[in-house]
């Protein structure tokens, strides 16, 4: 079972990369894009988006699971 903050996280993520895809698409309606620069834009936030989810996603993973535990000496 996959815990929630995980599916939270993805998922808000995965809406700022639609929304921001969006918004690259609305430029290029508009003609403040040309087409070539909104093909790169639009690979450059779906990079980035990937990136900055994949390392929320191991900063996550490394306080879910430590791979060291601390010992406490009482």
């Amino acid at each position: 079972m996959v815990p929630t903050p995980l599916i939270t996280g993805t998922v808000i993520y995965a809406i700022i990369g639609a929304a921001l895809c969006a918004l690259t698409f609305g430029a290029l309606v508009t003609g403040k894009l040309s087409k070539d620069n909104a093909a790169i834009a639009n690979v450059v936030i779906i990079i980035a988006t990937f990136s900055t989810w994949l390392f929320w996603l191991c900063a996550w993973l490394h306080q879910w699971h430590p791979l060291i535990k601390p010992i406490y000496e009482e």
